[in-house]
């Protein structure tokens, strides 16, 4: 019994530890290279994602920078081992996204949109 627990609280460990090493990875300020649309999305608004498209992570959970609109004092979660990253902005209103983080790139997929970041 004592092994078993000590396998569970293990398994959790791990799981927060790859969570925090994603979360490292993220804790910077992102560049939008890359907007794929997958709902009707007009050039312009397009463009502007694109002209004013930045993220900036903060290690004590909060965002700030443009999507579609200006997020000046939003939070985030991150979640599933980094695979699921939910951004509200100040308003509350939340955008959850599927994300894949490496050394120097942020891919999120939403319903919306896939957008591709690159580290400032």
């Amino acid at each position: 019994m004592k092994k078993s627990k000590l396998f569970i609280f293990g398994i959790a460990f791990l799981f927060v530890l790859i969570s925090c090493q994603k979360r490292g990875k993220l804790v910077n300020s992102w560049k939008i290279t890359a907007v794929e649309a997958k709902l009707p999305l007009s050039d312009s608004a397009k463009n502007a994602i694109l002209t004013n498209g930045t993220l900036t992570f903060t290690e004590d959970g909060h965002v700030t920078g443009y999507l579609q609109n200006e997020i000046t004092d939003g939070t985030y979660a991150l979640t599933k081992g980094g695979k699921s990253l939910v951004i509200k902005d100040e308003t509350g209103t939340p955008y959850p996204c599927e994300s894949t983080i490496t050394d120097d790139e942020l891919i999120l997929d939403s319903k919306e949109m896939k957008l591709t970041l690159k580290k400032i």
